[in-house]
């Protein structure tokens, strides 16, 4: 059960093991193609038909008849990546052994919709994987194995496929010896929501601290991507670098494209032009002028 890129290695990694996937649940193909109209398949319904796995993509599982057919499949398990849809306990209910998800933080941290996002946000040192047993809490139920790896550095893109790389590996670990791996009640101490990003989120505020602009770029990068605009044209920041400078929050510092923070400054090192490809400040300035002096917005 899953949607988006993210659920693709674990699926691929389930049937790589030997396991009978008897069926993928996935949501419905969304609007999408180049004019937006075309019904776009998720990748995991792509993955599953390129395997000849039978997909379905119901609107909800609330109604009877849903959860009757998901309870016929008379699964000995169910395991969940990012789905996107709340399963009811006639469902958690209905495999031997229940619903086993892969989620992409270190619970009891970043429960909820976007722990890659929120972990890079906040200045976490460290993120990974949890397996968790599901129950009808938000992300709350016991612990069966976790994996770390430091956040520094890595964009929400890259920390995403690096999570979703070794969740999938993880899944198959704790399949294969589920008695090895006991589920173990999340601690009380230290919960926190990762709440769904919102596009607003998006606009950089330059009156934050320079190192929050920094991880503000990275944890939106590849989307919806940080921006600031200037001359009437939104320019996307996907990487910077924290350097020293001082100036009203939002000012150009030199012709290298510096630009004073609330505390600190940064210097961008990849940015994105509306309608562009990613590419280096140097090559943004070299055809969009913007000198010393400029206040962004």
């Amino acid at each position: 059960m899953g949607t988006p890129d993210f659920a693709v290695p674990t699926l691929v990694a389930l049937v790589e093991a030997g396991h009978e996937v008897a069926c993928v649940y996935t949501q419905p193909p969304r609007p999408g193609g180049r004019r937006g109209k075309e019904l776009t398949p998720s990748p995991v319904q792509r993955e599953a038909e390129r395997r000849g796995i039978a997909v379905r993509y119901p609107v909800s599982l609330r109604s009877v008849e849903a959860q009757e057919q998901f309870a016929a499949l008379s699964a000995d398990i169910a395991v969940v990546a990012a789905y996107g849809l709340i399963l009811p306990q006639a469902v958690l209910d209905a495999p031997r052994h229940g619903c086993l998800n892969v989620h992409g933080s270190l619970l009891p941290r970043w429960r909820g919709a976007a722990p890659v996002q929120r972990a890079i946000l906040a200045g976490d040192a460290e993120t990974g994987v949890t397996i968790m047993q599901m129950e009808r809490g938000l992300d709350t139920g016991p612990m069966r194995a976790i994996w770390r790896t430091p956040v520094a550095g890595k964009s929400a893109g890259a920390l995403t496929a690096e999570i979703a790389a070794a969740g999938a590996g993880l899944m198959v670990e704790v399949l294969a010896d589920l008695p090895g791996h006991p589920p173990e009640i999340q601690p009380e101490a230290g919960v926190t929501y990762a709440a769904k990003i919102d596009k607003a989120e998006a606009r950089i505020d330059f009156a934050q601290p320079a190192a929050a602009v920094a991880r503000q770029a990275l944890a939106f990068d590849p989307a919806p991507g940080a921006w600031f605009e200037v001359a009437g044209e939104r320019i996307k920041l996907l990487s910077a670098e924290v350097t020293d400078g001082t100036g009203a929050p939002g000012t150009v510092l030199d012709d290298a494209l510096t630009i004073a923070c609330g505390d600190g400054a940064i210097r961008p090192l990849v940015v994105q032009r509306a309608g562009k490809g990613r590419m280096s400040t140097a090559e943004l300035l070299r055809g969009f002028a913007i000198p010393a002096g400029t206040r962004l917005a």
